[in-house]
């Protein structure tokens, strides 16, 4: 930590979050007492008194972890000679990222369209959609795929669709896993674009059956239906493979990605499509633009973050520590606390703990800080905590954490004890 990071004022910061940001965000925080980060490296986040933290959260943003030296490197150097582009030029890095992409992604995904965020590229496929004509959406139940208002109306959630009705029409939801339903659905459903994603993250880490995705593909090209596969938080190596789609070698029409192609450093999305699927917007440059969309400094961030995942081995690191981590946070939470936990999940570095209810998780995820883990809820299941660890992590940063999950998990089975059965009445 540098003297400025040290002399940040937690109690500044939230007021500045009450009167200019959100009020409900600065009461969030008083539940962990007003904590401010201010520092990161690596797998390890430190907060304004100089505590530190090992971050299994961040949504899934941080497979290279925090700062990585190839992605700070390739940012700095664009900065200092060409951060935005005027857009009236063409530009070389977004071309390089293009490339490099394009290069990683499944066979036949070739052109890409950069974007700022995983929303945004949802809103690309979705217009993309539209100028082929297939005007009605298919999702499925439980999905996340962001919160603008065209990927709102895909994400299957009451509690956040509600207050924003009407939404975009023509969006149906099916039960996710369930292959016979969507191919019902797009016998019934003309001009169809279904929209999925290879697991579901936001809904605690749903892995769906073998074939699943096979037949979902198979279906959308009975019926003529265009595939968008959510990726942004399972692609590039998330999963322990470059791509959920690899898992059973599919390749569908639009791949959506985010998360890991920021490096952990710049935010940086994109859409990736087949030449025919990418057709109307390869044809005319201006039908879905966005000023600060595919920026140099950007691109350069994300060229970086996938020659830095291949360079490193990084896919692979997250299959071998995904395996084993999960195997040993099943096994130490069914010997510290069976009856509080459903169930351990999950595939590669995308790591779920189900536990019985919202209150114990809540209370997990408090005491985790406290023995300094930071992990995610999952916001379309909140008994389900989320574990996103960077594939950068080391032995000694395993070993932490996995005692900081035994103190914590030991301390929430104090608080909620097994129940004891009743004994039986004796008769006479």
């Amino acid at each position: 930590m540098t003297p400025e990071q040290r002399q940040v004022d937690p109690a500044a910061v939230a007021e500045g979050y009450r009167r200019h940001i959100s009020r409900g965000r600065a009461r969030l925080a008083e539940v962990t007492g007003g904590l401010v980060e201010v520092a990161s490296k690596g797998v390890h986040v430190w907060d304004a008194h100089g505590r530190r933290y090992i971050d299994c959260g961040g949504y899934g943003v941080f497979l290279l972890g925090h700062q990585h030296p190839k992605v700070v490197q390739a940012v700095g150097t664009q900065l200092r000679r060409h951060a935005l582009a005027t857009r009236i030029l063409l530009e070389p890095v977004a071309a390089r990222a293009a490339e490099a992409l394009a290069a990683v992604a499944p066979a036949g995904l070739e052109y890409v369209h950069f974007v700022n965020s995983g929303a945004e590229a949802t809103e690309a496929a979705i217009k993309l959609a539209r100028a082929h004509g297939k005007r009605h959406l298919v999702s499925t139940a439980g999905g996340y795929h962001g919160k603008t208002m065209g990927a709102l109306s895909l994400t299957a959630r009451e509690l956040y669709q509600a207050p924003f009705r009407p939404l975009v029409p023509d969006v149906q939801h099916v039960p996710y896993g369930d292959a016979d339903a969507l191919e019902q659905a797009l016998a019934a459903t003309p001009d169809a674009c279904v929209v999925l994603e290879p697991v579901q993250g936001e809904n605690g880490v749903v892995i769906p059956p073998s074939g699943y995705l096979t037949a979902v593909q198979r279906a959308c090209r009975t019926h003529g239906a265009l595939l968008v596969l959510d990726e942004v938080q399972t692609g590039l190596g998330r999963l322990g493979t470059w791509w959920g789609a690899d898992r059973e070698g599919i390749t569908p029409d639009i791949l959506l990605v985010g998360k890991n192609l920021s490096g952990g450093v710049i935010p940086v999305a994109a859409m990736v499509a087949t030449a025919e699927a990418y057709a109307p917007f390869s044809r005319d440059p201006f039908i879905h633009t966005s000023t600060f969309a595919g920026s140099p400094v950007a691109c350069a961030a994300a060229a970086a973050a996938v020659e830095t995942i291949a360079a490193e081995g990084l896919v692979e690191r997250a299959a071998r520590i995904g395996t084993r981590l999960r195997d040993d946070l099943s096994a130490l939470l069914h010997e510290v606390c069976p009856h509080l936990v459903r169930e351990v999940r999950g595939a590669g570095l995308l790591i779920a703990v189900e536990l019985v209810d919202e209150g114990v998780a809540g209370d997990l995820v408090m005491e985790l800080m406290d023995c300094g883990v930071l992990v995610n809820h999952s916001l379309n299941a909140h008994r389900v905590l989320r574990l996103t660890p960077p594939a950068v992590i080391g032995r000694n940063d395993t070993i932490a954490l996995l005692d900081a999950v035994h103190r914590a998990a030991t301390a929430v089975a104090a608080r909620h004890p097994e129940p004891q059965p009743q004994l039986a009445e004796r008769t006479a």
